[in-house]
């Protein structure tokens, strides 16, 4: 049943009001309107192949963006031209979403379009994500854009269709959930470490069948893209979304956005937004506390992310444990060692949990002056053109390729080792991306989910490290 009038509302409670087309009832979910559908080349062409077979246009092409990054290959030479796309699926993929876009008029940033980039990058620099709004992606990291204060979460290549056909999504409301994080983190520690802590804290499967609100003194001191790294790995606490109430961080960040309005229109949208903040005693259905102060720098070591340990710390002792025992196994580690002694073979910056622009001043500010050990492949990836334009502005690519790292052209990449950037079966790889699953990165590769400072600290030193021990 929804809240009284005039009962004081959580944010995720107003915007879910907002949106519902047909309400919740005991044996039907709510309908709820879609403001804006990002699309990609890998969960849109059974969607797409639905419309056509069934003669159904897309309702609104204009509420739909859609971009390539999953497999589209992130070497110039494949992106630009002189060397073809080796995997076969990921060309045509990529072809198919071209094809599709044209036939049902959706603006589609192509493989070679200035603007194009990892769809949870781009809708933010483009201003299209902005608070209050209900987004949908074929895509669980939808959860991202949930840092401007709006509901966002993944769906499936069925619900995607459903989207293009209506702009509506059938949807049970979820419960709610209060992560409290109390004071500020400390200087050296990150919000991918924040993340992971708060996973570590709660499991994969502690925020199932709730939408997170982060609130606290620690969130409103992160920046954008902060809190966009924050909300982004909501999906691996088990969430269905995560949710950051926008302030004026977040209206300085969107009016310097391309497509965000202009003019009496902000204003009038800033006035909206404003009063999207959880009311005065409303009410959530869970409250977990964290004190950031306490944290350092985190490391996975395990094969899901609630599999993580502080980077002083030592990887558990839980034998008998099924799910460890597994993971163990797997990844070849010793239970009781210290995390640091994990050797390093590759390490990965990028992903659209942190290829944004201050991640990667981020890896460069520890890299610089500073050669990537001998036998570690170090690979940079900018979750954008954009960001990558930007990079190469600072000369960030000088430092990276001084130190013997690969730089490249904007995509996934080896985030999901579907587009021919994989870790070798075997080895071991630092990486700043969001899922340490088995294979995730390429078949038998062992992934240690970290941030950007660690990953460039675990570089230089060809073994996990303590980013700390290079920036003082």
């Amino acid at each position: 049943m929804s809240a009284a009038v005039n009962a004081p509302r959580t944010m995720f409670e107003k915007v879910w009001t907002a949106h519902e087309v047909v309400p919740e009832t005991a044996d039907t979910p709510a309908v709820i309107f879609v403001d804006l559908h990002l699309t990609h080349e890998v969960t849109s062409p059974q969607a797409f192949s639905t419309l056509r077979e069934r003669g159904i246009k897309v309702r609104r092409p204009d509420l739909t963006l859609a971009t390539m990054d999953h497999a589209t290959p992130t070497r110039t030479e494949q992106v630009f031209g002189g060397a073809p796309i080796t995997i076969d699926s990921a060309a045509k993929q990529i072809r198919q979403l071209e094809q599709n876009c044209a036939e049902f008029g959706i603006e589609l940033l192509g493989l070679q379009n200035e603007l194009r980039g990892i769809v949870h990058i781009i809708g933010p620099e483009l201003g299209v994500t902005q608070p209050g709004k209900t987004i949908v992606c074929g895509d669980s990291h939808t959860s991202t854009h949930g840092a401007f204060g709006a509901l966002a979460f993944g769906i499936g290549s069925t619900e995607v269709g459903h989207v293009f056909a209506s702009q509506c999504l059938l949807q049970n409301k979820p419960k709610t959930l209060a992560i409290e994080v109390k004071n500020r983190l400390a200087p050296g520690v990150t919000a991918k470490d924040l993340i992971l802590a708060i996973i570590g804290k709660i499991g994969v499967s502690g925020g199932t069948g709730h939408v997170i609100e982060y609130r606290g003194e620690a969130i409103r001191a992160l920046s954008m893209e902060e809190r966009m790294t924050v909300c982004n790995m909501t999906i691996e606490a088990g969430a269905r979304a995560g949710m950051i109430a926008p302030d004026d961080t977040t209206f300085a960040y969107l009016a310097k956005t391309p497509r965000a309005q202009k003019g009496k229109s902000w204003d009038e949208a800033v006035a909206r937004w404003r009063a999207l903040a959880t009311d005065e005693g409303a009410t959530f259905d869970r409250t977990v506390e964290i004190d950031a102060s306490t944290l350092e720098p985190m490391i996975t070591y395990g094969t899901n992310p609630g599999m993580v340990v502080p980077i002083s710390g030592r990887i558990p002792d839980r034998a008998g444990d099924p799910v460890f025992d597994a993971a163990m196994k797997y990844m070849g580690l010793t239970a009781g060692a210290p995390i640091q002694d994990a050797p390093v073979n590759v390490v990965f910056v990028g992903s659209c949990t942190n290829g944004r622009i201050s991640d990667l001043r981020a890896a460069a500010s520890v890299l610089k002056g500073h050669k990537v050990a001998k036998g570690v492949h170090l690979l940079v990836v900018p979750g954008s053109q954009a960001v990558k334009r930007e990079a190469e502005a600072e000369r960030l690519d000088r430092i990276f390729i001084d130190a013997g790292a690969d730089w490249r052209e904007s995509g996934c990449s080896m985030c999901l080792g579907m587009n021919g950037d994989t870790v070798p079966k075997g080895e071991y790889s630092v990486s700043t991306s969001n899922r340490n699953f088995e294979g995730r990165q390429g078949v038998g590769a062992r992934t240690l989910l970290a941030s950007p400072e660690t990953a460039a600290a675990s570089a230089i030193r060809g073994r996990v490290t303590d980013p700390r021990s290079l920036l003082r």
